[in-house]
């Protein structure tokens, strides 16, 4: 049996005699804490459309935890130690994390929008919210630890209790730090509430405005957002977002604060299917490498699962050859440092940014006290006549141009066939692959078939890149050889 916080706050700050008796349980709740910080928690996260299986991959290799699919596409959810959450935010494939309040399979909703408010008033009334409160709190900690190693003067947005998207912090092991860090549970109710000090400026200033004359407690900033899909409900998300948090409100005494908040509760429902939950990150995890973006900048996080795909090995070399500002090369030196890169584009705009994306991390490594350098080149160059030998590439991944906001159509028509013909080429014949993104799946069909059994289809990945429906195709590069003896022709 454990000694949950709320107890010892409660029994001993109403008795006249707190002193021994309060630092005891103290520390018997330390001893018990330490342990209770590696139970099994449930961790949601939003991830690339069409990569959730590539996801569930990547946590099992990294955490040894098996991840289930959610039928709401785009998402995933595993079970972890709380001892593991600092490399939950580590993992490549992950765009949000949330840890799952509770997850109902086939909630029975009411037939009227005063029912359904009715229930969700129900329902924030009995979900079990302290273990998730709890983990948010560690969450937060982690980052404000990890700010405070990093410099010795931090800026306001280092103080912000928010979660980091490259922490390499690991949880408070010391008794006295984790005190400091789970000191702030305070009891509403007849639950725990997660209440902290505010960590900005801002927040100091409005501190005494809100707080609470009669308990001396500021009330956490609270939002609640909901993702509805299905058509058989009689309520929208805006519906639900808002009776949802009146009753989270009304529960916590908590303040509602759509920008500046504390706490996201998460409300996800996908026909029968809902899950609550509180947010772990505030800025999704796929900015982590890009700081220089374009117009058509790919996101870190669909960079990283279409290398995956391709299974980079050791000496590999890899080429993107529509590079933009370095998405996926700079991905790929992350997670596979025995491989080489090169990357390229015809745009010197492009280029420009690929090689201040590169000096980001390599600052960054640095800083992190590593000396050694990337194994990746950036050159601009023509698509269509690479200045690379033929048969010396093994792998190429690129985002094609879908002729939106990059290229045309017409223009794909005549591009995609030449820039397939010279992959072709420079790619090894019998072993090569190559993962190439693209919109325009008409027209690359048609030019992959044109190009006389020079690639083989394996499989597409169709996904969601800014609302458009997309492949990713990967193809492996047959055995068939240079045409008339000459190297540079087929």
């Amino acid at each position: 049996t454990t000694m949950c916080l709320s107890h010892i706050i409660r029994k001993n700050s109403t008795s006249s005699s707190v002193g021994c008796i309060f630092i005891s349980s103290i520390a018997v709740y330390l001893g018990l804490i330490m342990q209770e910080l590696d139970q099994a928690v449930t961790i949601g996260a939003t991830v690339p459309t069409g990569f959730e299986h590539t996801a569930a991959e990547e946590v099992q290799e990294k955490l040894e935890a098996t991840a289930r699919v959610s039928k709401n596409r785009g998402r995933i959810y595993f079970d972890i130690t709380t001892d593991k959450l600092l490399k939950v935010h580590q993992l490549k494939s992950l765009d949000n994390l949330f840890v799952v309040v509770k997850e109902y399979d086939d909630y029975q909703f009411k037939t009227t929008k005063e029912e359904v408010q009715i229930d969700w008033q129900e329902l924030a009334a009995k979900l079990p919210w302290t273990n998730a409160l709890a983990v948010w709190k560690l969450n937060n900690s982690i980052k404000k630890k990890k700010g405070r190693r990093k410099r010795t003067n931090p800026t306001k947005s280092d103080q912000c209790g928010n979660v980091g998207t490259k922490s390499t912090d690991t949880v408070p092991s010391d008794s006295e730090e984790l005190w400091e860090d789970l000191e702030a549970l305070e009891v509403k109710g007849t639950q725990k509430d997660v209440s902290s000090q505010p960590e900005n400026d801002y927040e100091e200033e409005k501190h005494s405005e809100i707080q609470d004359q009669e308990s001396g407690v500021t009330p956490l900033k609270f939002r609640v957002t909901c993702n509805r899909a299905g058509d058989k409900h009689c309520f929208t998300s805006n519906d639900a977002a808002r009776d949802f948090g009146g009753a989270v409100q009304e529960f916590f005494q908590w303040k509602a604060d759509m920008t500046k908040f504390d706490v996201e509760v998460l409300l996800n429902i996908h026909n029968n299917e809902v899950v609550v939950g509180i947010a772990l990150t505030v800025e999704s995890l796929h900015r982590r490498n890009i700081t220089h973006f374009g117009p058509t900048t790919l996101r870190s996080t669909l960079a990283y699962g279409m290398l995956r795909l391709c299974k980079p090995q050791v000496s590999d070399v890899i080429v993107d050859p529509m590079c933009g500002t370095g998405a996926i090369p700079l991905e790929g030196v992350m997670e596979w440092q025995n491989s080489f890169f090169l990357a390229g584009d015809n745009n010197g705009t492009a280029v420009s940014r690929s090689v201040n994306n590169i000096k980001h991390i390599l600052k960054r490594t640095h800083d992190g006290g590593s000396s050694s350098g990337l194994p990746l080149d950036v050159v601009q160059w023509d698509l269509c006549n690479l200045p690379m030998r033929s048969s010396s590439v093994d792998i190429i991944i690129t985002d094609m141009p879908f002729g939106k906001r990059m290229g045309s159509k017409k223009k794909n028509w005549e591009l995609y066939p030449l820039c397939l013909r010279e992959m072709a080429r420079v790619c090894k014949p019998g072993t090569g692959k190559a993962v190439l993104l693209t919109q325009d799946k008409k027209c690359f069909l048609k030019a992959l078939s044109q190009i006389e059994g020079l690639w083989r289809k394996l499989h597409t990945v169709w996904v969601n890149v800014g609302g458009l429906h997309a492949g990713v195709f990967v193809l492996k590069r047959t055995a068939v050889g240079h045409q008339d003896g000459n190297p540079g022709a087929y």
